[in-house]
């Protein structure tokens, strides 16, 4: 005979109390688990987003970001002519030449500088990101020291305001825009005309130069053009996956960090359950012998017992998802150690997330529940009844 799940309900909702702590605990951690995945999800989002599977970025060989790299003059005339790139309505190539730099300004709030990435380009590059947009102000015009900031830049920095001016490169430059980077890397960055970028940082080569692909398939041979090309000794990657790759090292520190507090706060969980279960075991010696006397065999108690913990663990994930997809309102602002810059991210709450934070709820009540259910098959029915 089977224990119906009527009766299974009826027992959580009769320790209203002890249902609502156990559960509690386990939202907690669940809440942790979840904030780490969303995190993670979000900084890869934000940099993934950064890029187009249209474009590709080119750098010199071997170089791990846009600041370490070089690309000179000669070489992104050259790329211009590659017979992949794509070209406009006139016939102009559509490459993008870019420097790449590091500022510090301090932030609101606090006198310290931080690093902010300073970028180089000129109006095509500007066109091959359709994402951004201009959302106050106005764009730069070329040849002059003007300036304009991601979303980020101008609510976390100070001076950055329309009118006002920074000074770097021992020059001043005037604000006169902020743009929208539709949520990516770009919304951490200051947009300046390239050649007076390179003028005040006395820069003799570009950082990087994007080309817009004539179609997307065209990567693998312009990969084999540049290779065949001595004169070309350059990396060529598709936008997304170059900026994927500047997320690596801190996602990974967010993993590790996230899954060891997670490891830490489940094992004080699953005991926790585990002491619940035990209670309800020893409080429900006489009901369990009664079980048994009317025809229940072991195996229907162990599997009662454990879906209680299970459902305990449900109730709890559950919990923990919905406080943690608030998280979403919220920006965060760190060092991203692979470019040593400021970058703004946020919380993504995805489907694989919800899935992966269940399969962990379920997994915790499980484990915490086993040997309360275990205990609570093994009685006798004799020795059960006696004890009432």
């Amino acid at each position: 005979m089977k224990i119906p799940l009527s009766y299974i309900f009826r027992n959580l909702w009769t320790r209203k109390l002890t249902t609502l702590l156990t559960a509690g605990g386990m939202a907690l951690v669940v809440f942790v688990f979840a904030a780490v995945l969303m995190l993670d999800a979000g900084l890869q989002k934000t940099l993934v987003s950064t890029g187009s599977r249209d474009n590709a970025i080119l750098l010199r060989q071997s170089s791990q970001t846009e600041i370490q790299s070089a690309v000179y003059r000669d070489q992104a005339s050259l790329l211009e002519t590659m017979r992949e790139v794509a070209r406009g309505a006139d016939g102009t190539p559509l490459v993008s030449k870019e420097t790449l730099v590091l500022t510090q300004i301090p932030k609101r709030g606090s006198d310290k500088p931080q690093n902010v990435v300073v970028r180089g380009l000129g109006p095509l590059g500007i066109e091959l990101r359709p994402q951004v947009r201009i959302i106050d102000g106005r764009w730069f015009h070329a040849g002059t020291s003007e300036i304009v900031v991601g979303r980020s830049i101008s609510e976390g920095f100070e001076g950055v305001a329309i009118g006002q001016r920074l000074r770097f490169a021992q020059r001043e430059w005037t604000v006169v825009g902020t743009f929208d980077g539709g949520k990516s890397g770009f919304d951490s960055e200051i947009w300046g005309d390239v050649e007076q970028m390179m003028q005040a940082f006395r820069r003799t080569a570009y950082s990087s130069v994007i080309v817009r692909l004539i179609e997307r398939s065209e990567l693998t041979r312009l990969q084999d053009d540049i290779k065949g090309d001595q004169r070309l000794i350059l990396d060529v990657k598709r936008e997304p996956e170059f900026y994927a790759e500047q997320s690596r090292t801190l996602s990974t520190f967010i993993s590790i960090l996230g899954l060891t507090l997670s490891i830490i706060f489940s094992i004080g969980a699953m005991i926790g359950a585990m002491i619940t279960m035990y209670a309800a075991v020893a409080n429900r010696t006489t009901e369990i012998g009664t079980l048994r006397a009317l025809g229940f065999r072991r195996s229907s108690i162990l599997v009662a017992f454990l879906l209680e913990s299970v459902l305990l663990a449900i109730v709890g994930g559950a919990a923990g998802l919905i406080l943690a997809s608030f998280l979403q309102a919220f920006t965060i602002t760190t060092m991203n150690w692979q470019s040593f810059s400021q970058l703004a991210f946020g919380f993504d709450l995805t489907l694989h997330i919800v899935a992966v934070t269940l399969v962990f709820s379920i997994v915790m009540g499980l484990v915490g529940g086993f040997l309360p259910s275990v205990r609570a098959a093994r009685l006798e029915i004799v020795d059960s009844l006696r004890a009432a």
